[in-house]
């Protein structure tokens, strides 16, 4: 459905916002809009993202007493709080473990107010929202805390936009899976088999709590490391989703050297990341997919060229997906969401890989991208020497018109050669240096109050000294040898150098000479960097195929 303006003037505000408002989280305004019959209609947005009349709320808050005082969600949030500390994870596996069995003893670590908390929640809504609504609390306090530890919101939607459509007797794995937050939200509520592995057991623990309480059957989620003590050996799964660890290299190669699961190549310590997906892959089923949450840089390292190429030569990777920046949990930096299939039959290998690259997008906007966003490319481009899986790397290529930017290069190169000459001064031929004999040190100059030490060079502080006279005699080869260290490093010394004495008319022509001098300088620069920009490209063209030589 399309986007609904507000009928009135009044300012717009979504549900997030309705939650920080009544310092609650957005599930209980989720939780509002389901038991209240007199909650504000959306007066805009659209099916997924409905927006509603400022007005309106505050007054259905007022009239409900919301958010006047701290709601029970957030008292016991902080009594968590108090209790746990950095521990939280805990603090929210005992209430979920409590609400689970009510009649039982609470968990020995749980206070006694958090303990009233709980119950008296429950019974004003029901064990799985106030399961849900501490997950996205401990999910929104992980986020501020700049850490990786739980998979964000937007990768998760990413995830369930590319994963389509599930079947509901599908088998899902998630090897490294957290507190559930992405197995639990790819495919359909009830239906398939969702197996985990979680090397927290708190986690594990909660995430088991979690999708027994929100009437997930078939959930089972087992503790260990997955790679060093794999507990779901023989599971084949038709959808593998994952958001794996990053940037560990301690994740045990050494003792899984000769481990069967590296059928693409053994992953080096710095390449976890591809061992975690190769473990993915070892678990999908034939026909089967995984979706890889994976570090841009993966895609180019240079230690895991040879995995990178297995991918590409066996036809096992279908698309590669550049998320926009903003979408990971603990920094902008842009995302990949890799996407393998295992093939049924050597018949059945992809022969081209979708590159798809979002970084241009807003991290909530569309998913799907546009024609120039996109692009299909053959295996062959991809295995060269470096196996580079970049998204904008080949989607720029794709849609570049090489023969328009080769012209407009050959245009501007000549015309570059035609002005290169242009501001060189004409000179002729001097005394000798006779003429240059007496010199002053620019430290003289400073402390005369003539020069000021600007960053990086020297400057005239006073009409009696030209700055273009004096910047260019700092480049003079006396002053050159004089700002040269022994080891050949040069660091222009200000202080040290010197630069003759004239009176300011002549000081002026030689400074008028320098600054010719210079753009000169600037202009054979810009004809160097125009000639190695279009021998690449011409180069690349004849290579791609979208450059021919002239008949």
């Amino acid at each position: 459905m399309a986007d609904t303006p507000a009928a009135s003037g009044s300012p717009l505000v979504t549900g997030s916002e309705i939650a920080r408002l009544a310092g609650v989280t957005r599930a209980a305004v989720s939780n509002w809009r389901r038991r209240y019959d007199d909650f504000p209609a959306p007066a805009g947005g659209g099916v997924n993202s409905p927006l509603f009349d400022l007005a309106e709320v505050k007054a259905w808050l007022d009239k409900q007493r919301k958010g006047r005082d701290l709601s029970e969600e957030v008292q016991l949030w902080q009594a968590l709080r108090s209790a746990f500390g950095d521990e939280m994870i805990a603090g929210v596996a005992d209430v979920a473990q409590l609400v689970t069995a009510p009649e039982k003893a609470a968990p020995d670590a749980l206070p006694e107010d958090v303990v009233r908390l709980v119950r008296g929640l429950v019974e004003s809504s029901s064990a799985g929202d106030v399961v849900n609504a501490l997950a996205e609390r401990f999910t929104e306090s992980v986020r501020r805390a700049g850490s990786d530890q739980v998979t964000s919101p937007r990768i998760v939607r990413a995830v369930r936009h590319f994963a389509g459509e599930v079947e509901v007797d599908a088998t899902l794995f998630d090897p490294a899976c957290g507190i559930g937050t992405l197995l639990l939200a790819v495919g359909p509520q009830r239906g398939p088999r969702r197996c985990g592995q979680e090397s927290d057991v708190r986690s594990a623990r909660f995430a088991q709590l979690r999708a027994d309480l929100t009437g997930r059957a078939r959930v089972d989620i087992v503790t260990g490391d997955s790679l060093r003590d794999d507990q779901w050996t023989g599971l084949k799964a038709d959808l593998v989703v994952c958001d794996p660890p990053v940037g560990d290299t301690d994740w045990g190669r050494e003792e899984l050297l000769l481990d069967s699961r590296w059928e693409l190549g053994t992953p080096s310590r710095a390449e976890g990341e591809l061992a975690w997906l190769q473990h993915a892959y070892a678990h999908t089923a034939p026909g089967g997919r995984v979706l890889m949450v994976m570090p841009a840089s993966v895609a180019y390292r240079k230690a895991g060229r040879r995995i990178r190429g297995e991918l590409v030569r066996r036809g096992i990777l279908t698309q590669v997906t550049a998320l926009p920046p903003g979408s990971a949990v603990s920094h902008s930096l842009p995302v990949h969401l890799w996407h393998l299939r295992r093939p049924q039959s050597p018949r059945d290998a992809a022969t081209s890989v979708r590159m798809v690259d979002l970084t241009a997008n807003d991290p909530d906007g569309s998913l799907d991208p546009r024609p120039d966003q996109a692009a299909d490319v053959s295996l062959i481009e991809l295995l060269d020497d470096m196996v580079d899986l970049t998204p904008g790397r080949h989607v720029e290529g794709s849609h570049r018109d090489y023969a328009a930017e080769y012209q407009a290069l050959q245009r501007e190169l000549a015309e570059q050669v035609r002005l290169l000459a242009e501001p060189l001064p004409t000179l002729r031929a001097g005394s000798g240096p006779s003429t240059l004999d007496g010199s002053v040190s620019v430290a003289d100059l400073a402390r005369a109050g003539l020069v000021e030490y600007g960053d990086p060079e020297p400057v005239s502080a006073s009409d009696q000294l030209d700055t273009d006279f004096l910047q260019g005699f700092l480049r003079s080869a006396a002053n050159t040898r004089r700002s040269t260290s022994a080891s050949g490093t040069f660091r222009l010394d200000g202080k040290g150098a010197r630069v003759p004495q004239m009176d300011i008319a002549e000081q002026r022509r030689y400074g008028a000479a320098f600054r010719a001098l210079q753009e000169f300088e600037e202009r054979a620069r810009r004809l160097a960097e125009l000639s190695r920009e279009a021998a690449a490209l011409a180069r690349d063209g004849l290579c791609n195929g979208a450059l021919a030589p002239d008949d």
